[in-house]
């Protein structure tokens, strides 16, 4: 029998022996790449994390021991330990198992945390609440050496460091990159403690010499085995970790089941803070991820089990391609211009940015605020930064945003990838706060192309600007066909128009081509209208405002939350300039959607042109009689 089907709860790794778990760990690694070769997910974190999983929840006790791991990528071995083995069928799915930590669905889950960088900080919160309320236990961070370029994870380590009684172990997975290699100043001191032999061969000598010495030889090792540290201080570059007070273990070759055991023993009985130093490889034990120069098979669709090849041979044009392309085309003839990412290179498609002009990228690691800021500082220096994250990471870097490039009115590009709904990872990367976020800060200029074209059009507006922030958003989905304009008013694009028109509708981004299916079932009902996208929704055109009051109704479509956004913002314009025309606004809940696909949610939501189209023609019957609507309404799921 499988050792792997015997496994329901952490408890029962602890009957094992050695040889078990080692079979074990080849068991989960064969699972996972079966499994999630299907369903897609974060495969190749999860290969590189098996050894130490297992480690973890035979040295600590889940969840009177809370485990809490950053951004939760690494999270699938743990699942398959605490007893959701049969939910991997229906991984990142509607009604199934989520691609990352989740309280829903086990004790064993603290945090459903997918966002960098914020693990040491819960450990710190969670520690200290079991010290006041006289609780044991002791709290596990485990946190990737790319989640430590993150300024906050700096600020809770020096928080965790001076305070001596605290039971947390910080382990560190190390396996030199975050999605690609991890940069900067933490990066090559974990590097060089991961390439200094002369530590390694003074530690077997330690042990060869001590180890064989009768009766007291073993126990001798484990005491000396302490020493690590200061043989770090004579012969490796390190010393970042002990300064701050932290005890330091490591570094444990965490591939090796024992090894790391050791090292998570010694750390619990210390009784205070202490940081383990992993060193992993991601995607071990797959050819195919190990191989992966790009990511290491970082998140995957549906692949070949043994080739790791795409399933589908068809490879969609998305919005991501479209923004890579531009980016080159733009670097030839704007030599002021530069990129900005924070550890997603590839994800946002400045790879082949950087690869054209690798002196104008730079990749800042998971750090928004800085880049942000960095941004502006080369802006005030005479360059045009483009910074491209995904559009839930921008949350993070809000202050900086209106403080450091709009106060100080530096032409900033921000590009956000994978705004609206995203669907399968999850309530945290449903890209639903951007429009929101920007349309407090003052003078932002925000384009939301609806097809590619615009994109490169909005693009090369953009890196002209050099007096404000300029935002441009769009999804992760396949790019649709270019929607081309009947006419153009006033800088708005008129894509449908009606004779006797009685109802605006305004699609924002990719919405414009749902406004258009709106607009015919609402000419099946006999009602005439207009289809505008304004191109740039921020600042609200005067035109807009115009056109709406020559319209009996506005029906507003946008892929964000409808509390601030763009139908909101439209509204206060109308109120402003008087014009009584009633508003509807059609967006995305202000509530944390459930993991599923796209096109799920925006049925779940409302955000579907049926559904817009029928609360539309509920209004105008309302004017013709029945009801009379007044000011503004919101879609129904809304």
């Amino acid at each position: 029998m499988p050792h792997l089907d015997r496994i329901t709860q952490p408890a029962d790794l602890r009957s094992l022996s050695t040889a078990q778990l080692t079979e074990l760990a080849e068991e989960i690694r064969e699972f996972l790449v079966t499994s999630v070769s299907r369903t897609g997910g974060h495969l190749g974190p999860n290969l590189g994390v098996v050894e130490l999983t297992i480690a973890l929840h035979r040295v600590f006790d889940s969840p009177t021991d809370p485990i809490v791991f950053d951004t939760g990528h690494q999270s699938y071995v743990h699942k398959l330990l605490t007893g959701r083995r049969a939910g991997f069928e229906q991984l990142r799915q509607s009604g199934g198992l989520s691609g990352y930590p989740s309280r829903e669905e086990s004790e064993h889950d603290w945090v459903e945390n997918s966002h960098a960088s914020t693990a040491l900080s819960w450990a710190d919160g969670l520690a200290k609440a079991k010290a006041l309320r006289g609780e044991d236990g002791t709290v596990v961070a485990v946190v990737g050496d790319g989640a430590l370029t993150g300024g906050m994870a700096w600020e809770a380590l020096n928080n965790i460091a001076f305070q001596p009684e605290l039971p947390v172990v910080v382990v560190v997975n190390d396996n030199g990159r975050s999605y690609t290699p991890t940069v900067g100043g933490i990066a090559n001191q974990l590097a060089a403690l991961r390439t200094d032999r002369r530590y390694e061969q003074v530690l077997e000598l330690i042990r060869r010499s001590v180890s064989s010495t009768p009766l007291v030889g073993r126990p001798a090792y484990e005491l000396l085995h302490g020493i690590k540290m200061g043989l770090k201080d004579v012969l490796a570059p390190q010393g970042m970790f002990s300064d701050l007070g932290l005890k330091y273990v490591g570094p444990i070759d965490g591939h090796d089941l024992e090894a790391v055991e050791r090292a998570l023993r010694q750390a619990k009985r210390f009784g205070g803070p202490v940081l383990v130093h992993c060193l992993t490889v991601k995607g071990k034990g797959f050819q195919a991820a190990e191989r992966h120069e790009e990511d290491r098979f970082h998140a995957v669709g549906q692949i070949d089990a043994h080739t790791g090849e795409p399933l589908s041979s068809v490879v969609p044009h998305t919005w991501t391609n479209v923004f890579a392309e531009a980016m080159v085309e733009l670097g030839a003839e704007h030599e002021d211009l530069v990129a900005i990412t924070a550890a997603m290179l590839h994800p946002t498609g400045l790879n082949k940015f950087a690869a054209r002009y690798p002196a104008r990228a730079f990749d800042v690691g998971i750090a928004e605020q800085h880049a942000l800021t960095s941004a502006a500082g080369l802006a005030s220096a005479g360059l045009h930064p483009v910074v491209a994250v995904y559009s839930t990471f921008l949350n993070r870097a809000f202050d900086q945003l209106l403080m450091d490039v709009a106060l100080h009115r530096q032409g900033v590009t921000v590009v956000l990838d994978r705004s609206g709904v995203t669907g399968s990872d999850g309530a945290s990367h449903n890209g639903m706060w951007d429009l929101s976020i920007c349309g407090v800060v003052p003078g932002l200029q925000l384009a939301a192309p609806r097809d590619g074209r615009r994109l490169r059009e909005a693009l090369a507006h953009a890196v002209t600007v050099d007096d404000a922030p300029t935002v441009i958003r769009f999804s992760k989905e396949k790019v649709p066909d270019d929607i081309e304009a009947i006419t153009s008013r006033d800088g708005l694009d008129v894509l449908h128009a009606d004779p006797e028109p009685r109802v605006l509708v305004v699609g924002y981004g990719q919405m414009a081509g749902t406004a258009l299916e709106v607009a015919a079932r609402l000419g099946q009902q006999g009602i005439g209208s207009t289809v505008v996208d304004p191109l740039w929704a921020l600042p609200v055109r005067p035109s807009l405002v115009s056109l709406a009051a020559e319209h009996e109704l506005v029906v507003s479509i946008e892929d964000n939350g409808v509390v601030g956004g763009l139908g909101a913002r439209l509204l206060l314009e109308l109120a402003a300039a008087g014009v009584p025309t009633p508003v509807q606004v059609h967006g995305i809940p202000q509530e944390f959607l459930p993991h599923a696909s796209r096109p799920e949610l925006l049925e779940q939501i409302g955000l579907t042109p049926h559904a817009i189209a029928r609360v539309a023609v509920e209004a105008v019957a309302g004017r013709d009689g029945v009801v009379e609507p007044e000011g503004i309404e919101v879609n129904p799921a809304s």
